[in-house]
């Protein structure tokens, strides 16, 4: 009984209690920079690649094909997006990554699900596949141009525009700025609501219209995949695909459609990184951002607005790492507190060696905080990769995966 109660408990916090651990660490003048809407403000755009291709990974594993290979075509996101970028114009770029990403997607699913190769073989060859085709393509394309070199691509054309609100953020109106009321109540310096405010703030300013484009994805995503025939076909075949054919449902035709569209997503993340962040193409730049992306898939639960929850989680502790490696520090207490409430939740679960490993954790970054007033460089470089794995621990209890993900399928068989 008592188990059940706190597991409930655990489940209905779980995600306002590091919320409210960040607002009062953000409190002392050190760790100020937790909480304004510049970190705000970075946070969302560098949320977004990682939003995009766990979505990428939703599709194709709700249709059950595993797909690690999320880097590899983000990475052709990158250059595809940087060189329809600089041939044709920005908005021509983005749409040409998603391409990219999509023709890496399909040969996936060509690889996975008409001649049954393994899906983590395949994902992996389609890592190490596209970081060797994008360097090739960019020798070969960007031969004679000026700035451009075997790693990096010049600098796209156009500008994809961005937008700052009137009234709410500051934005102008006719060549005149207008007032910024999410502005004056974060510096009034009240907890929670300048918080909130900063929050706001961050969303509402110099905002890229590729973000707007973005962010609309994650809607449209609950509506095709939870109240369209298509989305329920997909869906079907990665639980029970041989019902599935019984019912007239083309189970090949819905796998591919899946792992494409997880390709053009994956393409459209790369894109991203280029088009609206660097303005180049350069090799590495994804930063193993599919990786993190299937990991707020999981954390998500496989479900888009989860998934949002989630990159934007793993893009507040990347931005806090380029905006204020300072601010860092003051995380050291939050993850302890962190593995504190997982070794109870362990404990109660009467799993006692994940409990006591968590709670030595635990006393290490009290320890590490309380004795410290920065840390090294290396750590917080690392940041994003701990988050992943202490959010990992915290949810890897609840997810549901579909019924027959990873399993080869064979028309007409019985399983």
């Amino acid at each position: 009984m008592t188990q059940n109660i706190f597991r409930s408990i655990f489940r209905r916090y779980i995600v306002i209690t590091p919320i409210l651990l960040v607002l009062i660490v953000a409190q002392m003048e050190e760790y100020s920079q937790l909480t304004t809407s510049g970190t705000f403000g970075a946070a969302i755009r560098l949320a977004i690649p990682i939003m995009l291709a766990g979505l990428g990974g939703l599709y194709s594993e709700k249709t059950g094909v595993v797909n690690i290979g999320l880097e590899g075509m983000m990475i052709m996101g990158t250059w595809f997006g940087a060189w329809g970028g600089f041939t044709f114009g920005a908005w021509q770029g983005v749409f040409i990554g998603m391409l990219g990403g999509a023709l890496f997607g399909l040969i996936h699913a060509i690889a996975t699900v008409s001649f049954q190769v393994d899906h983590i073989v395949s994902g992996v060859a389609i890592n190490i596949l596209a970081a060797g085709v994008a360097r090739f393509l960019n020798v070969i394309a960007f031969e004679d141009i000026a700035f451009a070199s075997s790693t990096a691509s010049p600098r796209i054309t156009g500008d994809i525009g961005k937008l700052t609100v009137p009234y709410l953020a500051g934005g102008q109106i006719n060549g005149e700025e207008t007032s910024n009321l999410f502005g004056y109540i974060e510096e009034l310096n009240i907890f929670l609501v300048s918080d909130f405010a900063g929050l706001v703030l961050g969303f509402l300013s110099n905002i890229s219209h590729l973000t707007i484009f973005a962010l609309a994805i994650v809607p449209l995503s609950v509506f095709v995949l939870w109240n369209t025939p298509i989305g329920l076909q997909m869906r079907s075949v990665g639980e029970y695909p041989t019902g599935s054919e019984s019912l007239g449902v083309n189970v090949y035709l819905m796998k591919y459609i899946g792992v494409t569209i997880s390709g053009a997503l994956s393409g459209l993340a790369g894109a991203y990184l280029v088009i609206a962040g660097t303005g180049i193409y350069l090799e590495g730049q994804t930063g193993g951002r599919g990786f993190i992306g299937l990991a707020s898939m999981l954390f998500g639960n496989y479900k888009p607005f989860g998934i949002l929850m989630g990159s934007g989680l793993f893009g507040f502790a990347d931005a806090l790492q380029l905006r204020s490696p300072k601010a860092v520090h003051g995380l050291l207490v939050i993850i302890a507190i962190f593995l504190f409430v997982l070794a109870l939740k362990t404990l109660f679960e009467k799993k006692y060696i994940p409990s006591l490993i968590s709670l030595v954790l635990s006393s290490g970054f009290l320890i590490w905080f309380l004795n410290s007033e920065s840390i090294p460089n290396q750590f917080v470089y690392f940041t994003p990769h701990i988050t992943t794995l202490i959010v990992l621990s915290f949810s890897n209890q609840r997810i549901k995966l579909p019924e027959k993900i990873g399993v080869p399928y064979k028309k007409g068989e019985l399983n």
